[in-house]
């Protein structure tokens, strides 16, 4: 296996732990968890592992400045202007939304940790403006470094290959791994992991917001992608990739009784704090599949809590989380 550029800032191996008064709550398999939210960056998530490869990428090619985009609430940018301020690095982000009266939740994060943001106001125009930013940034002479959506990139997913090895190295057995997906790295990380480091569970993404064929497709890409960084090429297929679509029909960050109710039955039951946006979904998903025995009673299902709490306290979310 190839030695690959990467930082050690993470606080890990994050915790794995059983979750036994929600499982029996919902009167389905045995639940663990995964405690990403736990990874000590900027109040933790599931970014920080891919970060330790994108900035030590971003180091290696003389990189002054991270530049990177997102939603107004981004756990993502959160903690790429985190990670820059850490490091002594610039920080630009664009991001998509209108601008709030009080920063709240993320967005107020990002100010606290010196990042220069770009608004935009439409999110059609926020691809245009991130590269327009991107050149303006290197026409300006401050070395920027692209960092993709959700840092979903090859180099980006390692981040999630080396969890699945981290995982087997704690000594609990899981039968399913259900997490959010999204723009697809942490999946494409997973899907990887699963098949260098001999994960013989399954893993199973629920969609935040894309379609699953675009993600069977995408992440399979990616999975191939990121393979190569660590020698040769693993081919994959979408046939290789578990997604499902059946959670998103709302919207990105639309909060429905689904991600309510997730939310209320993790704090309630274990003190556990999800998001509003991404494990909010996912677990209102996993809630679901459970509830119409999509997982068989004898199974132990492992769902990884990405992080993003920071979004609780956003003034977009605050007044509906207990309607």
């Amino acid at each position: 296996m190839n030695s690959i550029p990467r930082l050690r800032f993470a606080h890990l191996p994050t915790p794995v732990e059983h979750l036994p008064r929600l499982s029996a709550v919902l009167g389905g398999p045995k639940l663990l968890i995964k405690r990403d939210d736990q990874t000590g960056l900027a109040l933790g998530g599931n970014k920080t592992r891919k970060l330790e490869f994108l900035v030590a990428e971003a180091q290696a090619n003389g990189a002054r400045t991270l530049v990177s985009a997102g939603a107004l609430q981004s756990n993502h940018c959160r903690q790429t202007a985190a990670v820059a301020a850490k490091y002594g690095l610039e920080c630009i982000l664009v991001l998509n939304g209108a601008s709030p009266l009080v920063p709240t939740g993320n967005y107020l994060l990002d100010h606290l940790f010196g990042a220069q943001v770009v608004l935009v106001t439409e999110r059609a125009d926020r691809d245009r403006v991130f590269k327009e930013t991107f050149d303006q940034a290197w026409a300006d002479g401050k070395r920027p470094y692209l960092v993709p959506y959700g840092g979903s990139s090859p180099t980006g997913a390692l981040g999630y290959a080396f969890a699945v090895q981290e995982f087997l190295s704690q000594g609990f057995h899981a039968d399913w791994m259900v997490f959010g997906t999204s723009s697809g790295g942490t999946q494409a990380g997973l899907v990887l992991g699963q098949r260098v480091f001999g994960y013989t569970g399954k893993v199973l993404g629920i969609s935040i917001d894309e379609s699953q064929a675009w993600l069977k497709t995408h992440v399979s890409a990616l999975a191939a992608e990121a393979s190569e960084r660590l020698g040769e090429r693993i081919e994959f297929g979408p046939q290789d990739v578990l997604a499902t679509d059946a959670y998103c029909a709302a919207g990105y960050g639309v909060l429905t009784n689904l991600e309510r109710e997730a939310v209320r039955l993790f704090a309630k039951h274990e003190g556990i704090l999800l998001d509003p946006v991404y494990t909010g979904r996912a677990a209102g998903g996993m809630i679901d599949l459970i509830r119409t025995g999509f997982f068989k009673q004898e199974e132990t299902i492992l769902f990884w809590n990405t992080g993003g709490q920071p979004a609780l306290f956003a003034e977009k979310y605050q007044a509906h989380l207990l309607e």
